[in-house]
């Protein structure tokens, strides 16, 4: 496993393929909102009635109320200072603006301390999210840099779930650890963590329950499996990634902010990017949360998870 840092370096990606990769996901939400936000901007004398209508177009755009007040106030006082003097100057400093909201460490995933095995990360998020598909999505992008992954079927609730876990450890070549239907996750968390220590799995990716933000028996679960990974393993769950479905706009966000409060969030999938014209809500999301977006899934197949990228992103969003 990699050890400098305790950082799972991800796949390197030249910028210009990122960037088309996530145009394409990027679709809806370009040509329903921020295409014409440029086109609103390059067409237009700068002036206060401009920036009042991007300030309309950024809230449709579920950037969010926070962030959009931030990035118009920054607007508004350099546009009365002179430093914006042409409709071009608002754009970049929109694109500058946006980017220093995304910035900061985003894609690398947090790993075992030196000389430990494994890395332990567990998955959470509501019903309905994308979160089994993002698991095989992750599975995929891990075993493509060489690590081996095991599954762990902590979801014993809905049968459906540990056969659709089951079905992609086959295709992708994972091991898996399940329990009966019913029983208890986090005596399924127990087995799959020493059956990842006697194996020697480098990455063990722990499925949970789609728990509701509302549903305090539930969260108190995700709290047991937490507590038993840690005894198990050194600093476990090293990683614990929310999966988002950015189809949902701003109720993403709220849950971003609940979910954080009790389940030791440290990091989000933003699903489902490509079926919507919300892609703002990536924003949205940071700015409410401050956890960092790691990941948004651009597609259906195993390898349209992107690490996420601020800068590829607001050039995505901003292309032609």
């Amino acid at each position: 496993m990699p050890s400098a840092d305790c950082l799972i370096p991800l796949p390197v990606r030249f910028f210009k393929a990122v960037i088309s990769k996530l145009k394409d996901g990027l679709a809806k939400t370009r040509e329903v909102v921020f295409g014409g936000l440029k086109n609103l901007i390059l067409g237009r004398k700068l002036d206060e009635q401009l920036i009042n209508d991007v300030e309309v177009m950024l809230l449709q755009a579920d950037v969010g109320v926070a962030a959009t007040q931030k990035l118009i106030d920054s607007a508004r006082a350099d546009f009365k200072s002179g430093k914006l003097k042409e409709s071009k100057d608002l754009l970049e400093h929109l694109k500058a603006g946006l980017r220093e909201l995304l910035g900061g460490p985003q894609t690398e995933l947090r790993t075992a301390p030196e000389g430990f095995k494994p890395t332990v990360i567990l998955v959470t998020g509501i019903n309905g999210a994308g979160k089994t598909t993002s698991i095989a999505k992750l599975t995929h992008m891990l075993k493509q840099q060489g690590l081996s992954v095991m599954l762990g079927a902590c979801d014993t609730f809905r049968a459906g779930a540990v056969r659709q876990l089951e079905i992609w450890s086959e295709r992708l070549s994972a091991e898996i650890v399940k329990g009966q239907q019913g029983g208890d996750p986090a005596a399924v968390a127990f087995d799959a963590c020493k059956a990842a220590i006697a194996r020697g799995v480098d990455v063990l990716v722990l499925d949970t329950a789609g728990r509701l933000h509302t549903q305090d028996p539930l969260m108190r679960q995700l709290g047991k499996i937490r507590s038993v990974v840690g005894k198990q393993i050194e600093g476990g769950p090293h990683e614990t990634l929310l999966v988002l479905d950015a189809t949902t706009g701003q109720n993403a966000t709220r849950q971003a902010e609940e979910f954080g409060k009790v389940a030791g969030v440290t990091g989000i999938i933003l699903a489902k990017l490509d079926g919507t014209a919300k892609g703002g809500v990536v924003v949205a999301v940071r700015a409410a949360s401050s956890i960092p977006v790691k990941f948004v899934g651009v597609g259906e197949r195993p390898e349209d998870l992107q690490p996420f990228d601020a800068d590829a992103f607001v050039e995505a969003m901003f292309s032609e």
